[in-house]
């Protein structure tokens, strides 16, 4: 063995057993596990997603906007922020009927959990009242919730647990050091302090973050650190790439390398090994070999469908083919009958989803941005 292959694997060797779950990791930690060879480290995320996954197995969800638009907040990466002209219209709070369709029809295509978007930066009273009878009726079909609201309090948060919700999503974004450079109408404590109150009420906690956004590579290590410091993880970890919007400030902000993007999905997989990792927004730009590294990295969750909140998402018949060629399938859940069964759901939905794709977007269900109040 050469002294190079040595180092590397002393290097390895150092930075924890595979199995171990850990929240101490240092800092400087996560940075060498970033700057391992590529084939090192994606070896290595490779052994401990088979320890704890199927490897074939894709958990496949659907998003839905149940609130587009005129968002408070300030993200410069967020097309439905108030503070930017993108030409996004604003629209009212879906109809709860108009939900519950989309919940079904995502159970009969396969996806496993239904998860439900507003752009608030906290919910209102009345609008909570009108989301949790969503909750608990989706739930009643037999699917997993999810939601993101914004920040929630204590209240706010039991409320949804005992509607029945499943998962709260609330990414922390980026790296403490960063976040400001981002945001600044929240701060990175409130994002902790909400997840601390999903926590508290017993729900399942996604949070991940954006990659480009101009961040240093350090940035992203810390952003992991913090996911990881989490107790226990998030069961869900998106992990996004920018979706460059016109209008917003970050449009024209420098690409970031694919490799870098896939180095992060192993590490994320490597700091929380029994969290699912989800290949999230950014699918739309990459190609399908970034793709697949990212599944081969540990990513082993995924938005299917032609729509992502307000950006676009690989076309349908585009998923179906890649899983295909990979040999991938949907996760089996328990509210699913089989794998068999959720593969031909998938399969009879993405058909009908090619063969209709000038057919109206969800958008249309939603109320006329014209008669939305200020």
């Amino acid at each position: 063995m050469s002294q190079a292959s040595q180092a590397r694997t002393a290097d390895t060797q150092t930075l924890g057993s595979p199995a171990e779950i850990r929240h101490d990791w240092r800092l400087e930690e996560i940075e060498a596990l970033f700057a391992l060879p590529f084939n090192d480290l994606l070896y290595r995320a490779q052994q401990i997603h088979r320890r704890h996954f199927d490897p074939n197995a894709v958990q496949v969800s659907t998003l839905l906007s149940i609130k587009t638009g005129a968002c408070p907040e300030d993200c410069k990466y967020c097309p439905q922020s108030g503070h930017y002209n993108t030409g996004l219209g604003k629209e009212k709070l879906l109809e709860i009927d108009k939900v519950v369709e989309q919940a079904r029809a995502a159970k009969s295509a396969g996806a496993s959990r239904f998860c439900m978007g507003a752009a608030w930066k906290s919910p209102r009273e009345k609008d909570l009242d009108v989301v949790l009878e969503m909750v608990s009726r989706v739930k009643a079909l037999g699917l997993e919730t999810c939601m993101t609201l914004g920040m929630l309090d204590g209240d706010q948060a039991d409320r949804l647990a005992r509607a029945g919700l499943d998962y709260y999503n609330h990414n922390l974004d980026t790296s403490p050091e960063y976040y400001g450079e981002i945001i600044t109408t929240r701060t990175y404590a409130d994002r902790l302090e909400t997840l601390d109150q999903v926590r508290g009420a017993g729900m399942k906690v996604c949070s991940g973050g954006i990659l480009g956004m101009g961040e240093a590579p350090r940035d992203r290590a810390a952003l992991l650190q913090q996911l990881v410091r989490l107790e226990p993880h998030p069961e869900s970890v998106p992990i996004n790439m920018l979706v460059k919007v016109p209008g917003t400030p970050l449009e024209n902000v420098e690409d970031l390398d694919p490799i870098e993007f896939i180095r992060a999905i192993a590490v994320a997989r490597i700091l929380m090994p029994k969290s699912h990792v989800r290949l999230s927004a950014g699918r739309e730009q990459m190609d399908d070999s970034t793709q697949a590294l990212a599944f081969l990295a540990g990513a082993n969750s995924i938005f299917y469908g032609d729509q992502l909140l307000t950006t676009a998402n690989p076309q349908a018949d585009r998923d179906r083919s890649l899983f295909t060629r990979l040999g991938l399938h949907p996760e089996r859940r328990d509210t699913c009958a089989d794998d068999a069964h959720i593969q031909a759901s998938v399969e009879a939905d993405l058909d009908q989803q090619a063969a209709h794709r000038a057919a109206a977007r969800v958008s249309e269900l939603a109320y006329d941005a014209a008669s939305v109040e200020p």
